[in-house]
């Protein structure tokens, strides 16, 4: 028998654990905000502890006083060498935190936020952050364990991390530890499993501008309009002239990712997975208005200051700073208003991309294909190649040029009251996530100068 073979027979033989320690993570709540996964962290850190495997705890120092409150904060890594020879090195990485519950939406709920319940016919798993993406991480530290075990037989390094603060943009997850020490967080490329669904692999995102702009005015009494058009009607005209200025800028793309975008397949692929429309905006930049406040509360009065924000995705190839001279030069149709614009930093990151010829992504896909009979409620076959919309913590690996891949589960019900994913699908899933490292370090494979197989 194969390594390979013996590897996918004996995640087979373990399904039930593999169900379970799914379960118990979803029961463990770490909703962010506030952002504490302490007990999330708990159940990972038992996890690898019952299968011998070392481990440590990283957390930074929030506070810079040394108080370090980031207890509250754990980023669980371990890591191994393999024992075949020399080789590149493989980053798995899964967040802990998961979006909150609102509180309105609890007798809505079949089943409690944080129960981990399984239909009675075993099929699906529900409570939240099942979807996003403690499903994921859970396949990751799954295939991670089994590699360990047999990490003798494989060559290079494999490295995993459990991280927090992913939903708030990873400052103290990811992108600390990237940016701490890149040497040894770092590597040849990364593994993500957000939820992306089995029917793609998805190798780039866009980009967030997000951004605050304050519009100020006369003020007058509601009766007389004549003397000043006010900060509310000044702000939405503004708002609908720069939604079309922005989502009329022509992006140049690269010649390979054109080509795989206007691929008919793909574009069917894109829709069918995000919604119908996507692929029309998947490469191109858009606008959205999510709140807008203004007025001293009288009925009466032409108010004198409106504020609202943008929230303006990027595509590859598009930055902000094409964006942001143009909101500003078209203020000037508008001499009769002041404005401010403030960009929301914490929220605010570049499109990343992953080369379309690494050997990792064609791997996944061959190795999704090959398990595509039990590939649960997705059955799409061969998995595309396609970017995602939103944004993951694989642009902290990109920024810091490490290609950086994502296949996951299904996003339906994500972040949705009732929230649930097929278990089905998980275990594909970490079956395709251990069978694709199995190959990326392959125990007897050639290895080229940059370390890949």
């Amino acid at each position: 028998m194969s390594g390979k073979q013996d590897l996918l027979e004996a995640l087979d033989a373990a399904s039930d654990t593999h169900v379970r320690f799914l379960q118990v993570l979803v029961q463990a709540p770490s909703p962010n905000p506030p952002g504490d996964t302490r007990a999330a962290a708990a159940v990972v850190t038992s996890f690898l502890s019952g299968h011998g495997i070392p481990y440590e705890i990283v957390s930074p120092d929030r506070g810079g006083d040394g108080s370090n409150d980031a207890v509250l904060y754990p980023n669980v890594v371990s890591e191994f060498a393999g024992g075949a020879g020399p080789g590149p090195r493989l980053v798995l990485n899964g967040h802990l935190d998961v979006f909150p519950v609102d509180p309105a939406t609890l007798p809505q709920w079949t089943h409690a936020p944080w129960s981990g319940h399984i239909d009675e016919d075993g099929s699906r798993i529900h409570g939240r952050g099942v979807v996003d993406m403690k499903l994921g991480t859970a396949a990751l530290a799954v295939a991670y364990a089994f590699l360990y075990a047999r990490r003798h037989r494989l060559r290079g390094s494999v490295l995993f991390c459990a991280v927090s603060d992913e939903e708030t943009g990873g400052r103290w997850g990811t992108s600390y530890l990237v940016k701490t020490n890149p040497g040894r967080f770092g590597g040849d490329v990364m593994l993500g499993a957000e939820p992306a669904g089995v029917g793609s692999v998805r190798f780039s995102e866009k980009g967030t501008l997000r951004m605050w702009c304050t519009v100020t005015t006369a003020g007058a009494h509601g009766a007389y309009s004549n003397l000043s058009v006010g900060a509310i009607r000044t702000a939405a005209a503004y708002v609908g002239d720069a939604t079309r200025a922005v989502e009329g800028i022509k992006v140049e793309l690269s010649h390979d990712i054109r080509e795989q975008l206007k691929q008919p397949q793909v574009r069917q692929r894109i829709d069918d997975i995000m919604g119908p429309g996507t692929a029309d905006v998947i490469a191109r930049p858009t606008v959205n208005v999510g709140i807008i406040e203004g007025g001293d509360g009288s009925l009466n009065m032409i108010p004198a200051s409106c504020r609202f924000s943008l929230d303006i995705r990027l595509p590859i190839g598009l930055t902000r700073e094409h964006v942001i001279p143009l909101l500003k030069d078209l203020t000037k149709q508008y001499p009769h208003a002041g404005f401010e614009f403030a960009v929301v930093e914490a929220a605010s990151n570049p499109a990343s991309i992953s080369p379309l010829g690494h050997p990792l992504l064609g791997l996944l896909i061959d190795n999704a294909a090959a398990l595509a009979d039990d590939n649960g409620d997705d059955d799409d076959g061969r998995p595309l190649a396609i970017p995602s919309m939103g944004a993951t913590d694989c642009k902290h690996y990109r920024y810091a040029g490490i290609p950086a891949y994502v296949y996951g589960g299904s996003p339906r019900t994500m972040a949705q009251v009732n929230e649930s994913a097929s278990l089905k699908e998980y275990l594909h899933i970490l079956k395709v996530h251990a069978a694709a490292a199995w190959d990326y370090l392959q125990e007897g494979g050639a290895l080229d100068e940059a370390g890949r197989t």
